[in-house]
């Protein structure tokens, strides 16, 4: 009974040295003074912490309060020899009020302060600590406040003992409040631009899907404009609108403040200078991703925008390949759903090669995005001959596989799927050019990223891509109305040839574009000895059905092709050149893009739209055919 009665003591006292601070209450804020030990032993320093309790909808503000508010200010009063050091800021939030921004606090925060105790403090003796702290509490309107707070702080020998409750809370307010992190960082300040560049280990692998910049000078930007970012391999860059500290005739040498990314703050010490290697990206700073967007709906989106994807223009030539597939299976059910597998296949393959590529590309500093790789001419190049050898099969010239190939033949089982497989992998490199609705914000998205994010999001839009031809596959009672293989099919084959060429057509076309006539001459050379090769390659085949000796076509076509492959790989493409075309009545005034010049015209305060666009994009040159020309 006495162990009990001891054991209920000492806890009534615990919670009494817990419960030393007093809590004074003002309109809409209750305060205290509260320490993170229970003592202080001589010469140490000590974590106090100021607790304010807020009511729901109101708020305080942090060192820099924005475009409105008022900071708090703390004044201590302590025994001789003690002394307070700066406050530690938490992390401040976003309290937009109509056109204007403040950054504040709401619900509950700390304000933990180091006090240092001298040598010469006795133990047993009780240090008495005041605060006054003056503050502002606003909702819909503001109200000053102010309290006084006293705190009774033992002396102790040795390690003070941790509170209990306001030890573990003071420990992780210190561990979320803003710190330096070993950052490297930069601004330049040019034709009303203001670029913050920042870069070190802590940012390698950030999504930065929620990044923001809090300057501590009220006056270095403008805080109710939207920040932008970029984001590079080791860092990011933003895009600030600059304030008024940069109105004058000599603007600021330095940027310090807080960068929140993904959950953490840094302090941030900017001085003049070029960006840091890795921070980004060149050009201007791009808007940074909706931070509504997360990967289940990215993926979603990114789905639905490769379903899509199977309607575009540039993608239906391909499904000329798909339907004389299916045709060819004569309602077999197996042999159909071994080819919808080796299609997904050969799809999901292609895309997450072009992930990978986007990725690297990335990783090395590039500002890329999708259909980039058609912005080689020699892709581009291979790409028009290969869809040209493929029209040319359709037609009959020569086959692929075995030379008793037809599409109402016995195929052997490996040539088959191999043959399903490319055609995907065809697809996908064709759909490149092509964006669907949908993909925008979910390639937006996936670029941002990290590489596990950014590969799932192509997954799922090779998933999307692949669907109604794999699913089809696996529809016995669809495949069971298909028409049984006959000569029909010869005929059907060769008139979907048709669409082949057309597509090699628009990429020889788009190559004009890249290179100019002599690009155009050395790709028409190249296309005549493909065709060429393949007429040969054919010849040698009937021959060799025949039972003749097909060794002089063969190496005639050998040669032929050898022939194609180095007129192409062997050219210097380089860019065509730019002639300005007459104006005409109504037409929008149009100029090459440089970052001087729209920096120029923005601070001259001229609207321009960008035209970001590319001859291999269909949707541009639709657009500027019947939207921008008048």
């Amino acid at each position: 009974m006495k162990f009990r009665i001891l054991a209920v003591a000492l806890a009534l006292v615990g919670l009494g040295a817990s419960a030393r601070a007093q809590t004074v209450s003002t309109p809409h804020v209750a305060s205290r003074l509260v320490a993170e030990t229970r003592g202080a032993a001589p010469g140490s320093t000590v974590w106090l912490a100021l607790d304010q309790k807020l009511d729901k909808g109101w708020h305080t503000y942090w060192r820099n309060p924005g475009d409105a508010g008022e900071a708090a200010s703390f004044a201590w009063t302590l025994p001789a020899g003690w002394r307070a050091g700066a406050v530690a800021w938490p992390t401040p939030r976003r309290l937009p009020v109509g056109p204007i921004m403040n950054y504040g606090y709401e619900g509950e925060v700390l304000f933990p302060v180091p006090v240092e105790a001298p040598a010469s403090a006795r133990p047993g003796e009780s240090a008495q600590v005041s605060l006054k702290v003056d503050y502002l509490v606003c909702a819909e309107v503001c109200i000053p406040g102010s309290a006084t707070l006293k705190l009774d702080l033992p002396v102790v020998a040795g390690i003070p003992a941790r509170d209990p409750v306001w030890g573990p809370a003071i420990a992780a307010a210190l561990a979320a409040a803003p710190k330096p992190a070993g950052l490297a960082a930069h601004f330049q300040y040019a034709g009303g631009r203001l670029n913050l560049a920042v870069a070190g280990a802590s940012l390698v692998g950030a999504t930065a899907t929620d990044t923001y910049f809090y300057p501590y000078d009220d006056k270095l930007i403008d805080h109710a404009k939207p920040q932008g970012v970029d984001r590079g391999p080791r860092g990011l860059t933003l895009a600030l609108a600059p304030g008024a500290a940069f109105a004058g005739a000599k603007s600021p040498d330095a940027a310090k403040g807080v960068l929140t990314v993904d959950g953490h703050a840094y302090e941030v010490d900017a001085r003049r200078g070029p960006p840091p290697p890795g921070s980004a990206g060149l050009g201007p700073p791009r808007a940074a991703p909706a931070a509504g967007m997360g990967l289940a709906l990215a993926a979603a989106a990114a789905f639905a925008g490769g379903l899509i994807l199977n309607l575009m223009p540039c993608v239906f030539p391909i499904l000329s390949m798909k339907a004389a597939g299916f045709a060819g299976h004569g309602g077999e059910p197996g042999r159909a759903r071994g080819q919808g597998v080796a299609f997904l296949a050969g799809v999901m393959t292609a895309f997450l090669a072009l992930a990978m590529g986007l990725v690297v590309a990335r990783s090395a500093g590039a500002a890329i995005g999708w259909g980039f790789q058609l912005q080689s001419p020699l892709v581009v190049a291979l790409l028009a001959l290969v869809i040209l050898a493929a029209a040319l099969n359709l037609s009959g010239l020569f086959e692929i596989g075995t030379s008793a190939q037809g599409l109402g033949s016995d195929l052997a089982a490996r040539g088959g799927l191999a043959g399903s497989a490319m055609t995907g992998v065809l697809a996908v490199v064709v759909a490149a050019p092509c964006t669907a609705p949908f993909m925008g914000p979910a390639l937006g998205y996936a670029l941002t990223q990290p590489t596990v994010v950014t590969l799932a999001v192509f997954l799922a839009l090779g998933l999307g891509f692949a669907a109604p031809f794999t699913l089809l596959a696996f529809s016995p009672g669809l495949i069971a109305r298909l028409p049984r293989p006959g000569a029909w099919m010869d005929i059907f084959r060769k008139a979907l040839a048709f669409p082949m060429y057309a597509a090699a057509a628009w990429l020889v076309w788009v190559l004009a574009q890249q290179t100019g006539s002599g690009g155009l001459a050395r790709m028409l050379a190249a296309a005549v000895a493909l065709a060429l090769a393949a007429w040969l390659f054919g010849l040698a085949q009937r021959r060799h059905a025949q039972g003749g000796r097909p060794f002089v076509a063969s190496s005639l076509a050998v040669a032929a092709g050898i022939a194609c492959l180095a007129t192409v790989i062997g050219a210097r493409f380089g860019p065509a050149t730019a002639t300005a075309a007459a104006p005409t009545p109504g037409a929008l005034a149009a100029q090459p893009w440089t970052p001087e010049r729209l920096a120029d015209l923005r601070a001259a305060g001229h609207p321009v739209l960008v035209n970001f666009t590319a001859a291999w994009c269909v949707t541009c040159q639709v657009n500027e055919r019947l939207a921008f020309s008048s």
